[in-house]
């Protein structure tokens, strides 16, 4: 397993006592909030993925507006334990940046047809055990992006980390999200209770893991392609 991305820079490792990956996703930040074309965004983004119909890459201060779109629905936040509701400009702001800051998370904007429908990533706040979590407009549910996107960002992470397994979490009212899960290859693990902020109280979540034996015996559902700046 590799610790260099293929730009060159350094990524983090789940046995490395240093976060870098923070340089590795680093944001290029306009002077204003204004609408930049997805070509020019697509350059600035270190790492770039790329599957049959999507584009996956790293968010920039640019697409605040359209992340404020997408994530303003309670569908979406009742389903999503970090995501606020009403969810504002300000909140996308602060989350850009955080993933820019912090590196405790791998976070890619996912696009179709050069527009961004979603976000997807892995929380490493466990480094044993990262967690994958996405979520995509609610105009784009049903469509099989969720799938494709997560796959994409699956094949990532066992790549480019020496981790053995993933795990995940969907709501127990939520069969969609766990029918993605099961496409993935991921088993159940059992029921845990989780606090959503938008709900403002705990929940179950079906809880579910993907070891990397069972990746490997997957990994044939369709290959991603990546580019390195």
């Amino acid at each position: 397993m590799r610790g260099i991305g293929q730009a060159g820079h350094r990524l983090w490792h789940p046995n490395s006592h240093t976060i870098e990956i923070a340089s590795y996703f680093r944001i290029q930040e306009p002077d204003t909030l204004q609408d930049i074309i997805t070509p020019t965004l697509r350059e600035a983004s270190p790492c770039v993925l790329e599957t049959e119909r999507l584009l996956l890459r790293t968010p920039t201060l640019a697409d605040v507006k359209a992340i404020a779109r997408l994530a303003n629905d309670r569908r979406i936040a009742m389903n999503t334990r970090r995501l606020p509701h009403p969810y504002s400009q300000d909140d996308a702001i602060e989350f850009v940046r955080r993933t820019a800051s912090e590196g405790s998370d791998t976070v890619f904007l996912v696009e179709n047809d050069l527009l961004p429908i979603g976000v997807v990533g892995i929380d490493w706040r466990q480094a044993d055990a990262p967690e994958l979590g996405y979520w995509l407009g609610v105009e784009h549910w049903g469509q099989g992006f969720a799938t494709e996107a997560a796959r994409a960002v699956i094949d990532f992470t066992f790549e480019e980390f020496d981790i053995e397994q993933l795990i995940a979490g969907a709501r127990v009212t939520n069969p969609a999200s766990r029918n993605i899960l099961e496409k993935c290859g991921f088993q159940w693990s059992g029921v845990e209770l989780h606090r959503f902020l938008a709900l403002g109280s705990s929940t179950p979540v079906d809880c579910f893991r993907l070891s990397r034996s069972v990746w490997s015996s997957l990994k044939n559902w369709g290959r991603s392609t990546r580019r390195g700046r």
